[in-house]
């Protein structure tokens, strides 16, 4: 444990599995105190308290596409830990893989509800908080996808919504910083990750295109976003962190 983190507070939504969970646990070792959020995995939610230490840590059920929750879940934050430094927006879902003809306008609206809605009002909420709570300085990380940096071919809605998130996190990053308001946004870009959303019948397929030669681990976007939430990223703002085992490049 470095501390680079230490008594910063950090909200991390779809925080109890997979992504969001190697980012929590990043987080905690490196001294933070987290609040956890997810919509059904309620189960999950309840295992990473007991594992964190519900001194360091609190569960809270979310479904980001509503204001209501948000603003339930700031004041839990606040009633438990009195400050909201840094904001991590990971919660998300994938399309079904149809092509674009045959998608029903409800699977793409709940795709951008949840992906790029739910990072809108993420945003607005935790800046607000912070501006409340912490003088208007703190952290927010939108976790995006490389899908977000190059079209994936049955994939247009989730596409769509992870390229909204990138670009509204260079438009309020600008933004924050041009009105010297100290609160700095930035995006992560994940390639193949190993967890459960990766079919295990494909990942030797998936492996073959990726230069490292095997799928990213949930830390890998854990430690690049321990990077960013600590004032060790004072000067990255409105920038794009792609981790992906060499694909892009």
């Amino acid at each position: 444990m470095t501390d680079r983190l230490r008594n910063k507070v950090a909200i991390i939504t779809g925080g109890v599995a997979g992504i969001g969970l190697g980012i929590a646990e990043c987080y905690i070792e490196e001294g933070a105190n987290v609040v956890l959020t997810a919509n059904h995995n309620v189960e999950g939610g309840k295992k990473a308290v007991a594992k964190f230490g519900d001194d360091r840590a609190l569960f809270v059920q979310q479904d980001v596409s509503q204001e209501a929750d948000w603003q339930k879940v700031i004041d839990a934050t606040i009633s438990k830990f009195g400050k909201l430094d840094i904001l991590v927006n990971n919660a998300g879902v994938g399309g079904d893989g149809k092509p674009i003809e045959d998608k029903p306008l409800a699977d793409w609206q709940q795709v951008i509800d949840i992906n790029l809605t739910g990072n809108f009002l993420g945003m607005k909420a935790g800046i607000n908080a912070m501006k409340k709570t912490n003088n208007a300085t703190g952290s927010i990380i939108n976790v995006s996808s490389v899908a977000g940096l190059v079209g994936l071919p049955m994939a247009p809605d989730y596409s769509a919504s992870k390229g909204g998130s990138r670009m509204l996190t260079r438009a309020a990053a600008s933004s924050l910083a041009r009105r010297g308001i100290k609160i700095r946004v930035n995006s992560v870009h994940p390639g193949w990750i190993d967890t459960n959303i990766v079919p295990e019948d494909a990942k030797e397929q998936i492996i073959q295109t990726i230069p490292a030669g095997h799928l990213g681990e949930p830390k890998d976007i854990g430690e690049i976003c321990v990077y960013l939430g600590s004032d060790e990223s004072k000067y990255a703002i409105g920038g794009e962190f792609t981790v992906d085992g060499g694909v892009r490049a």
